[in-house]
């Protein structure tokens, strides 16, 4: 059976520099090809942390240097869909050309709409940009920065993370789609915009990618969601002597294991609950959460897991 796949990549997947990103991402489009190969049309939807937080960083210096107008964080994230979709829709063409394979890769530059009074405005949580130290924390806190940890890797500055509401320019994408395309979207969650007076405005946040992914799926009646990620299965008791991977669950089982706090909030949990919401409002399909490098074994039902509504 052929599929339609939005497929999401984690940004940390995708390297911590230009230069280390287009090595990575040469090898990343391969298993996506794969797929591509078997007559599956596939979406893309990729994550920036790393990257958007360079950018920033990048910014930030220029504007104490040469002392500009600083950039937003949403501007950066406009930057970053632009640099990782370049690199991923140019070595795709070339994987795609080399198997033959007559496709277009276009990147679409992603805005989506978030709501003005969504609670996370007043309680920022999601963490961007590069790890740190306890020390390096500290300073950020005193120079007002909001940190916090990052399941066991590190202190990062967090932001605003406001659910996705509608991806804006979802009929483009559609039409794209339809049309037997490649689409790469959403990119690290997409640019948080909101409607104000009647004017469209970016928000000071950043859309968590797995939640985007999710309503890219549901809002292009996608089969599948794939969540790629660093692990090839989620798991309990995560880095435990008891730890123990899962190959299904349903949705009471996942909320169940949420509530007994066994995914950590910086890195599994968002695609858990990203999958969740995919099959709550898509019961008949499911979502996968597997490695880049299993992506292929993990579409087979090899490997990976599995997450359905019952």
């Amino acid at each position: 059976m052929l599929m339609k796949i939005v497929v999401a990549l984690g940004g940390n997947a995708l390297g911590n520099s230009v230069s280390e990103q287009q090595q990575i991402v040469e090898s990343t489009v391969v298993p996506i090809v794969d797929l591509m190969e078997e007559g599956h049309d596939l979406v893309l939807a990729h994550g920036n942390g790393p990257q958007v937080g360079m950018i920033k960083l990048a910014m930030d210096t220029a504007e104490k240097s040469l002392g500009k107008e600083g950039v937003p964080i949403t501007e950066c994230g406009a930057m970053s869909q632009g640099y990782i979709g370049y690199h991923l829709q140019r070595f795709l063409r070339d994987e795609l050309a080399r198997r033959n394979i007559d496709k277009e890769v276009v990147t679409i530059v992603t805005e989506v709409l978030v709501d003005s009074e969504d609670p996370a405005f007043k309680s920022p949580k999601k963490p961007i940009g590069s790890f740190y130290t306890k020390e390096e924390a500290d300073k950020l806190v005193a120079a007002g920065y909001p940190v916090m940890e990052d399941a066991g890797r590190g202190y990062r500055i967090v932001v605003a993370s406001p659910l996705p509401q509608k991806i804006v320019q979802i009929k483009t994408i559609k039409n794209l789609v339809n049309a037997g395309e490649l689409v790469i979207t959403v990119g690290g969650g997409g640019i948080p915009v909101a409607h104000e007076e009647g004017k469209t405005v970016g928000k000071l946040a950043v859309i968590d990618k797995d939640f985007a992914s999710a309503k890219l799926a549901d809002q292009i009646d996608a089969d599948l969601l794939m969540i790629l990620t660093a692990v090839e299965k989620a798991a309990i008791n995560f880095g435990k002597p008891n730890q123990a991977d899962i190959s299904q669950m349903t949705y009471d089982e996942a909320q169940k294991y949420i509530d007994s706090g066994e995914f950590a909030p910086g890195s599994m949990l968002p695609k858990i609950r990203a999958a969740m919401d995919f099959v709550k409002r898509n019961p008949d399909k499911k979502a996968l959460i597997t490695s880049l490098e299993k992506a292929k074994e993990g579409f087979r039902g090899e490997t990976g897991t599995w997450l359905r509504y019952q």
